[in-house]
């Protein structure tokens, strides 16, 4: 009697000594489970294995993209055409409507966007896709690129785009109203 009375004392004393410092871990010291831990900690929702090490917020995984030759050689104009020309001119054409942006390269702000979609260029035009549509947009872009400052742009076309027609038209009226646009269209 006295040997359990003992024995439950001891072990009421060290569970709450264990609860004190070890506040998340439960310790059972009987003989049926020879003081092993019989949970670990938990969360409802079990986020704590994805926090950060200061436990501020969940990680953050960016996918990015693993060069395949890790020795390959960049060239000094490769690293150093986004700072020479920084803005790009970019030229969507659809069959409803037209149009056009000029894009920070190293911000990947857009500095003066304009499209046949806007109220004010909509309620000019007759049709919204053909040819004086693309020179209306080529116009007002220019207008708003020297607004903020930028004179010159490159373009370089899409796979699937030809440098004829409507996109040479938007991109002839930047060039007549004042934009230098240089043209790459080797690839």
């Amino acid at each position: 009697m006295f040997k359990n009375i003992l024995s439950n004392k001891l072990l009421k004393q060290s569970v709450v000594y264990d609860y004190k410092k070890l506040s998340s871990l439960y310790c059972c010291r009987t003989c049926l489970h020879d003081g092993k831990v019989l949970s670990s900690p938990r969360s409802f929702f079990g986020v704590e294995d994805f926090v950060d090490d200061d436990n501020s917020r969940p990680y953050t995984y960016q996918k990015q993209k693993k060069p395949k030759n890790l020795h390959k050689h960049v060239s000094f104009k490769q690293r150093t055409i986004a700072y020479m020309e920084p803005f790009t001119l970019d030229v969507f054409i659809s069959k409803r409507f037209v149009s056009a942006s000029l894009t920070h390269r190293v911000t990947c702000k857009q500095v003066a966007v304009a499209g046949t979609n806007s109220k004010d260029i909509k309620a000019v035009l007759k049709s919204r896709s053909d040819v004086p549509a693309c020179l209306a947009v080529g116009r007002i872009l220019a207008d708003r690129a020297r607004e903020a400052d930028v004179y010159t742009a490159s373009y370089t076309p899409r796979e699937r785009d030809r440098f004829e027609g409507k996109i040479r038209a938007v991109v002839q009226s930047l060039i007549d109203n004042g934009i230098d646009v240089k043209v790459y269209l080797d690839r």
